[in-house]
């Protein structure tokens, strides 16, 4: 995965550690001898420590930032194995079994606490690349972070992100040192969960996709649609319906898709949707991850 550059669509994928931690387990979390230690793996890795400069995603404008007393609540959401083994925005390799994150502003490399406000599970993850861009979203996790907080299964949580502070000034330090180390912070930083605090929201249901690998169906006359009804995805428009279909096979691995042909005028246009979804929250996380597939025109339309 390329690194962000201003005016470019990148959704680069978070770093691994575990062939760092020195064995082909998957630990509860990661930890080190010493920050130095670390600090050289993650150089070797490729990683460097960056800020970086303005740029826009999808019409929107950020600006990256150092923020030491950065806290917010949101939507979290995750992604995993198609990044798997990319590059993120500081340079590192993404495993989706690594504790990272991705944020659009924070600096690279940083140290949040992520909480899950609906159940009160913590994780400390490490901040090294840039995302997500859909706009009710405040940071992504690797997939074994989502597993840690406990909506892996869902998609997204309500989560509250808090960088540390100590952590994340000794961690730049490091990185910017010749000798990797930090004057005022020596320590092994460890990744995973901590301990668990009272939710502050009642858990969600898990929300499961239906998988469809059917070729898609055409339908008729869908221009007139009700104006209330079930939620879909809309990734495309084509005249061509030969390219709607070959857009609704590459859409087929973010669950079932149709075309449907609306007469707006003497021609068919041909719309290849996904859902139908109940809500649409549901929409939105099969939304964001087609956006983090690359795709940008896509939008939620209901019918």
């Amino acid at each position: 995965m390329m690194k962000i550059q201003p005016n470019i669509k990148v959704y680069s994928s978070l770093a691994a550690l575990l062939l760092l931690a020195g064995c082909s387990s998957e630990p509860k979390e990661f930890a080190y001898k010493n920050l130095p230690d670390e600090v050289k793996s993650i150089k070797a890795d490729g990683g460097i420590y960056k800020v970086g400069t303005p740029y826009k995603v999808l019409g929107q404008s950020y600006t990256p930032r150092e923020d030491y007393s950065y806290s917010e609540t949101g939507i979290a959401s995750w992604y995993g194995d198609d990044f798997h083994n990319k590059r993120t925005a500081n340079g590192e390799t993404y495993n989706m079994r690594a504790i990272t994150a991705a944020h659009r502003t924070l600096p690279l490399p940083s140290i949040v606490k992520v909480t899950n406000l609906e159940n009160g599970k913590s994780i400390i993850a490490r901040v090294n690349d840039r995302g997500p861009y859909v706009k009710n979203r405040i940071i992504d996790v690797s997939q074994k972070g989502a597993e840690l907080l406990g909506y892996k299964n869902k998609g997204t949580a309500r989560v509250k992100v808090e960088i540390m502070e100590k952590e994340s000034r000794a961690l730049k330090e490091a990185m910017l040192s010749k000798d990797n180390s930090s004057k005022t912070y020596a320590s092994a930083i460890s990744y995973g969960a901590v301990a668990a605090t009272e939710p502050t929201a009642a858990p969600v249901q898990n929300i499961k996709y239906e998988i469809t690998a059917k070729a898609p169906a055409a339908y008729a006359n869908a221009a007139a649609i009700p104006a209330k009804g079930p939620y879909f995805v809309q990734v495309g428009a084509f005249s061509d319906y030969e390219k709607a279909k070959q857009m609704a096979a590459s859409m087929q691995r973010f669950g079932k898709v149709s075309i449907y042909e609306a007469y707006l005028s003497k021609d068919g246009v041909y719309r290849v949707r996904l859902g139908a979804y109940q809500s649409r929250d549901e929409a939105l996380q099969i939304l964001d991850r087609v956006l983090d597939y690359g795709h940008a025109d896509v939008t939620i339309v209901q019918g």
